[in-house]
C-alpha cells in the first residue's frame, strides 16, 4: 500500500521525488494516516486536512533548515510521518511514544513546540528575525488555521510583522471553513501564480517608485489595485498589516501550492498565503461529520465510529452540560460563554435550547472572560466554561476585570488535573495555585458526579467570582440526583471516622483516599474547597489526630495542601503534614490511570507514601468508626 511512502525517510527523500509523483504521495500519506490513527485514536479530520500542504511545505522549503512552526499542531501527523516517525506512530500519545504535537525534544523538525492555538506567527516572527540578526539565510513559515485566527495574540503578531519588510516570514491560513469550486479554483490557481511571481512583484514596485513623484496617482493607483483584486480574491485585510496577501487558493491541489509556494521563496518581506481545505479529505466518513472525526478513539476505518452497545458512564462535562440546561430554565440571568469550545464543554444542548443566551466567542480565552465580566457588570449570571488549561490565557482578565471588581462569574473548569493522551500541554495541574491566591475568587473541588452538579449551583448562587474544578471523563458513577439543590459554601464533610492520621483529599481523588484509608485505618475528609478552606473541620481533625496528608489531582507547590499548611500555622497549630499531589513537573502523555500511579496517587500509591512517612501512626488493626453525618 505504501510503496512509495515507505522510501520517505526524511524530507530530503520527498525533495528528490519528480513532481508528477507527489499526488501518489500524498494519496500513500493519507491512507496511512486513518490506518496508525485508527488503531491509536487521535485527531483525524485536521490531519486529513493538511496531507497536501504539508507535503508541498516540505518539497519546496528546505527544512530543518527553514523553520516550520504549525499552531496548534494537531494537524502534524502527516508532517511528522514524513520527518522519520513513521514507524514509531503505532506509539502515538501513549506512554512513552510519540507525543501528539509538535515537540523540540522529539525531532529538529519540530521547531517549536505547541499544543494551545494563535502562538505560531509570533514565534515564527521570532525566529525570522533572530535569523536576520545572525546572518543566517533562512525562511520561517507559520501554518495557522482560521480558528486560531480569531485570537487576538494572531493579530497582535500581524502588527508587530507587518513593520520587518525586509524579514523572510511566510503566514500560511490554512482556511477550512468554506469550499472552492472547481472554476473559481482553476481562477485562484493562475492568480495566486500570478501576484506571486517575481514579473508581478517587480513591476508593482516599479509602478511605486514612479508613481511616488506624483502623490496623488499613487493614491489613485493603490486604490484601483485594491479594487481589482478586491473583485476576484478576499478582502485585503492583511495587506493593510503590511503583508503580501496571495491567494485564496486549493489547498489540495499541490499543481496550485507548489509553483506558488516556490514563487513566494523569492519574495522579500512578509507574505501571507491564503489556503482553502476541508476536514477530513479524501475520508468519506469525517468529511461528512468532521467534529466527531475531530479526536476519535480507535476504530476500523471501513466501518467508521459505532456507538458502543454498552451504556457508558455519565462524565463530569456532561453533568455540567445538564446542569447548565437545568440552572438556566430557573434563572433566566444565566448566560453561557465558551471559547470554540462547544463540544467539549458539553454546551451542545444548551446552544440548541438557548440559542439567545449562548456566546462562543471563538479562540479568544482573555476576551471570553472580559465578555463575560462585562455582562456580569449589567445584572447578568455569567457561566463560562472553560478547559483549566486554557483558563491560564486570561489570567489577567481573571484577575484585573472579574476578582479585582468582584463579579459574580462561575468558572466551569473542565479537564482539571491530568487528561492523558493530550499530555503536559493541556494538564490542568495549575489552577487551585493560580486560582487561590486571587482575592474574591473560590474554588470548589468536586468529588463526584452528584457533588459536581450541587456545587455547582452552590457556585451560582455566590455574588462574587466561584471556579469549579472536574476532570476530564467519567468519575466513581455516583448518580447525580434531580432538582439543584447546592451544598454549604466552604464546607467538607467527614467520609470515615479512623484514628491517628487524618486524609484530608480535594476532588475525585476522595475515592482512591478511601480505599487507601480502609488498610491504614485513617480518617477521610472530603474538603470540597479549596478556597475557602473549612477552617473549623480542619482544626477540629487537627485536634484529633496526629498527623494529616493531603491529597490533589494538582499541583504541590501552592495547591491545596499548601492552603491547608498556611491555615494551620495562622492558628498556631503545629502539626506533621504530608502534601501528595502533582509533582513539580510536566507530565507526559499516556493513560490516565497509569500517570497518576506513577505520581503516586492511586491507592496503592497513597498508601505507601502515609506508611512511608508515618509508619508508626498506622492502625491497620483498629476498626474504624462510623462517619459522621455528611452534609449532603
Amino acid at each position: 500500500m505504501y510503496q512509495l511512502l515507505e522510501t520517505i525517510n526524511s524530507p530530503a527523500d520527498l525533495r528528490r521525488l519528480p513532481r508528477a509523483q507527489l499526488k501518489t504521495l500524498a494519496d500513500e500519506l493519507r491512507a496511512y494516516v486513518i490506518d496508525s490513527v485508527s488503531k491509536t485514536g487521535g485527531h483525524l479530520s485536521s490531519n486529513l486536512g493538511t496531507v497536501e500542504l504539508t507535503v508541498a511545505l516540505h518539497y519546496v522549503f528546505n527544512t530543518p533548515d527553514d523553520r516550520l512552526v504549525w499552531d496548534v499542531g494537531h494537524q502534524t501527523y502527516p508532517h511528522k510521518i514524513l520527518t522519520g516517525r513513521r514507524e514509531r506512530m503505532g506509539s502515538l500519545r501513549q506512554f512513552g511514544g510519540l507525543s501528539g504535537f509538535p515537540r523540540r525534544d522529539e525531532s529538529p523538525y519540530d521547531t517549536f513546540g505547541t499544543a494551545h492555538s494563535s502562538t505560531s506567527i509570533s514565534a515564527a516572527l521570532g525566529m525570522a528575525l533572530a535569523s536576520q540578526q545572525k546572518g543566517e539565510d533562512r525562511h520561517a513559515i507559520a501554518v495557522i488555521g482560521d480558528g486560531s485566527m480569531s485570537a487576538g495574540m494572531a493579530f497582535e503578531a500581524l502588527n508587530n510583522a507587518g513593520v520587518h519588510d525586509d524579514c523572510k516570514l511566510l503566514v500560511v491560513l490554512n482556511d477550512n471553513d468554506m469550499s472552492i469550486s472547481p472554476p473559481v479554483g482553476a481562477l485562484n490557481r493562475y492568480l495566486a501564480q500570478l501576484m506571486s511571481g517575481r514579473f508581478y512583484a517587480s513591476a508593482k514596485n516599479v509602478g511605486k517608485q514612479v508613481l511616488r513623484v506624483a502623490p496623488p496617482l499613487l493614491e489613485l493607483a493603490k486604490r484601483l489595485e485594491a479594487h481589482a483584486k478586491g473583485m476576484v480574491v478576499p478582502a485585503t485585510l492583511f495587506e493593510n498589516f503590511g503583508f503580501n496577501y496571495i491567494g485564496p487558493i486549493d489547498g489540495h491541489d499541490l499543481e496550485s501550492l507548489i509553483p506558488t509556494l516556490e514563487n513566494i521563496k523569492h519574495l522579500k518581506g512578509p507574505q501571507f498565503l491564503h489556503v482553502v481545505t476541508k476536514k477530513g479529505q479524501g475520508y468519506k466518513l469525517a468529511e461528512a461529520d468532521p467534529i466527531a472525526y475531530h479526536g476519535p478513539g480507535k476504530f476500523d476505518p471501513a466501518m467508521g465510529l459505532q456507538k458502543s452497545s454498552a451504556p457508558a458512564k455519565q462524565t463530569f462535562t456532561q453533568v455540567f452540560g445538564h446542569w447548565l440546561c437545568d440552572m438556566a430554565e430557573q434563572d433566566s440571568r444565566l448566560v453561557g460563554i465558551t471559547p470554540a469550545m462547544r463540544e467539549g464543554s458539553g454546551m451542545v444542548e444548551f446552544h440548541q435550547r438557548f440559542p439567545s443566551r449562548y456566546h462562543d466567542v471563538g479562540i479568544a480565552e482573555q476576551h471570553a472572560v472580559t465578555f463575560a465580566a462585562g455582562m456580569a457588570c449589567e445584572g447578568l449570571k455569567p457561566v463560562v466554561a472553560i478547559y483549566s488549561t486554557f483558563l491560564q490565557r486570561g489570567y489577567d482578565q481573571l484577575i484585573h476585570d472579574v476578582a479585582l471588581q468582584n463579579l459574580p462569574v462561575v468558572f466551569a473548569l473542565d479537564r482539571a488535573g491530568l487528561v492523558g493522551a493530550d499530555g503536559a500541554t493541556h494538564a490542568g495541574a495549575y489552577d487551585i495555585p493560580f486560582l487561590r491566591c486571587i482575592p474574591n475568587m473560590s474554588i470548589a473541588c468536586p468529588a463526584d458526579e452528584n457533588e459536581c452538579r450541587k456545587l455547582l449551583t452552590s457556585a451560582f448562587e455566590q455574588n462574587h467570582p466561584v471556579a469549579v474544578r472536574y476532570p476530564r471523563g467519567p468519575g466513581a458513577g455516583v448518580a447525580t440526583e434531580a432538582g439543584l439543590q447546592s451544598l454549604p459554601f466552604g464546607k467538607g464533610e467527614i467520609r470515615r471516622e479512623g484514628t491517628g492520621i487524618a486524609i484530608l483529599a480535594f476532588g475525585t481523588l476522595l475515592y482512591p483516599a478511601l480505599l487507601a484509608a480502609e488498610k491504614l485505618g485513617a480518617t477521610v475528609v472530603n474538603m470540597r474547597w479549596a478556597k475557602p478552606l473549612d477552617i473549623e473541620l480542619l482544626l477540629k481533625v487537627a485536634a484529633s489526630h496526629e498527623a494529616l496528608v493531603t491529597v490533589e489531582e494538582g499541583a504541590i507547590m501552592g495547591g491545596a495542601g499548601s492552603a491547608v499548611g498556611e491555615a494551620l500555622q495562622a492558628a498556631g497549630v503545629v502539626k506533621p503534614l504530608l502534601q501528595l499531589g502533582l509533582k513539580d513537573e510536566f507530565i507526559e502523555h499516556g493513560d490516565p490511570a497509569k500517570l497518576l500511579a506513577l505520581q503516586g496517587l492511586d491507592a496503592a500509591g497513597i498508601e505507601a507514601s502515609i506508611s512511608g512517612r508515618f509508619g508508626a501512626l498506622q492502625q491497620s488493626d483498629r476498626p474504624a468508626k462510623p462517619a459522621l453525618k455528611s452534609v449532603a
